[in-house]
């Protein structure tokens, strides 16, 4: 959750109804396939299972109108070079009947998101996530669209002080240690390296699990070039003290920007939190616990 997901509280109006229509006027050779819901545990997408092996995904938000084109643009390319499965584009929709968006046929991956199902491999999972952070930063990134995380975590101070603010009110966040490891965080040394690429939003609602074990990463509507540091964010809102060294290792994270990392966790803990906790999403508690997690580790000294 960040400011661009504030600034359009309105979503469209996406239901069974429209997919059809816009399937039988642009693939009309998928208007037949059978269509239902599938479950999305993010804020940005609906999609509709088409068929046995393919999956229809309209951006909910005017502001999800590049995903398709950078999808269907950026991720053959880069597919080959991962070590783990991505979304495969097949067919992308045009604005049409009313809505206003690109949109996307995908290839279906099997496998449930990791809030439903979490991984329970976490050694594993930490191995491998963190080797697709490193193998994703050393594509060629020339000519790559600028992240949404992408600069600086010190572009949200004025939502994650709300944040610290109203929390640490109510008793929710330790304000005291919040506020001292985000000022640090704002002082920390920024990335003077040349742009890589970034998933930008790897949490779990993003990940795909089968039998306790990663399986794939989804939903590359935050893919983009930029600082490398908020791929580091499943450290603390995934993996645990005992796993967070191994994933840390495998992305070959140094210090600065494993603390920079750090500093993302904290920010999209506080403010997802914040955002959502009377709202009834699980990015509330994927939030609380970043917050939880991050705030320990600082005050324990690591």
């Amino acid at each position: 959750m960040t400011s661009r997901a504030r600034l359009h509280a309105d979503e469209l109006d996406i239901d069974e109804t429209l997919v059809r229509r816009l399937l039988a006027r642009q693939f009309p050779h998928w208007a037949g396939l059978p269509l239902t819901p599938a479950p999305a545990a993010g804020t940005d997408n609906v999609m509709y299972r088409l068929g046995d092996d393919m999956v229809v995904r309209l951006p909910r938000k005017p502001d999800g109108a590049a995903q398709a084109d950078k999808e269907h643009r950026w991720l053959p390319r880069l597919a080959p070079l991962l070590p783990l499965p991505v979304p495969e584009p097949l067919g992308k929709g045009e604005p049409g009947e009313g809505y206003p968006l690109p949109w996307s046929v995908l290839r279906w991956l099997d496998g449930e998101n990791a809030y439903d199902a979490p991984i329970t491999e976490l050694a594993a999972g930490a191995d491998m996530l963190g080797g697709f952070v490193a193998a994703l930063r050393k594509v060629d990134a020339i000519g790559g669209p600028v992240s949404f995380r992408g600069g600086p975590v010190g572009v949200e101070d004025r939502w994650v002080r709300d944040a610290i603010r109203e929390l640490g009110a109510d008793g929710s966040v330790d304000a005291v240690a919040a506020t001292a490891l985000w000022e640090e965080t704002l002082a920390l040394p920024q990335w003077t390296g040349d742009p890589v690429w970034v998933h930008a939003d790897l949490l779990p609602g993003n990940l795909l699990t089968r039998g306790g074990r990663l399986g794939a990463v989804i939903d590359f509507g935050g893919l983009g070039v930029g600082d490398p540091a908020c791929d580091l964010m499943p450290a603390w809102t995934l993996f645990t003290s005992g796993t967070r060294a191994r994933f840390r290792e495998a992305a070959d994270a140094d210090d600065a920007t494993w603390a920079r990392g750090r500093g993302w966790a904290l920010c999209f803990g506080l403010v997802a939190e914040h955002y959502y906790r009377d709202k009834g999403h699980v990015l509330a508690e994927v939030g609380r616990r970043a917050v939880g997690e991050v705030l320990t580790e600082y005050v324990g000294g690591a």
